[in-house]
């Protein structure tokens, strides 16, 4: 976990810290490269009350070089 998640949990109200974390787990980013999807929340980020579709510059964790990620959300 990273120090912006373990600080917002400890210091948001518990549903809040809850919804924060559910939302951020729905939110998946796409390497442009290798195809490979991770959940914002397992690469360390917050992502909570979003919208809209961003690319954000990354290390991919499958392919290991540092690449484009678009950022979308799973549908329900």
């Amino acid at each position: 976990m990273s120090r912006a998640q373990t600080f917002f949990l400890r210091i948001l109200p518990r549903a809040w810290a809850v919804s924060m974390e559910a939302e951020s787990r729905a939110w998946m980013a796409r390497c442009e490269t290798c195809g490979s999807e991770r959940s914002v929340w397992d690469l360390g980020g917050i992502r909570w009350k979003a919208a809209g579709n961003p690319r954000r510059w990354l290390g991919c964790p499958s392919c290991g070089a540092p690449t484009w990620h678009k950022l979308h959300k799973k549908g329900p």
